[in-house]
């Protein structure tokens, strides 16, 4: 993933990286609950969305912190997180859903 011109590129996606690495379970989780809602019957769907709508929380949150956590030792604080929220959305989707808001 290129983040183009962003001077916190390089930071950023060593951020997503690690993220990635260490947050492996989470990722997985919210694809193993996705997976189980579209082969749910229509009675277990609602309960399973939900199932995975926490999973996807639990890694907006971990990478909320993250940009919080970078963004409050530096200059140029909202572009970062612009720039981290954009780089989530390319490359983590399920994860952006709701990261712009936290």
């Amino acid at each position: 993933m290129r983040l183009g011109r962003s001077r916190f590129a390089h930071v950023i996606e060593a951020q997503l990286d690690l993220f990635e690495r260490d947050h492996r379970d989470v990722i997985d989780e919210a694809v193993a609950r996705l997976r189980a809602y579209n082969e749910a019957h229509r009675d277990e769907a609602e309960e399973l969305y939900g199932d995975y709508l926490d999973a996807v929380e639990t890694g907006t949150e971990i990478l909320a912190d993250m940009r919080d956590h970078y963004a409050r030792s530096i200059d140029g604080a909202e572009t970062y997180r612009r720039d981290f929220d954009r780089a989530v959305k390319r490359r983590l989707r399920p994860f952006a859903l709701e990261i712009e808001n936290r």
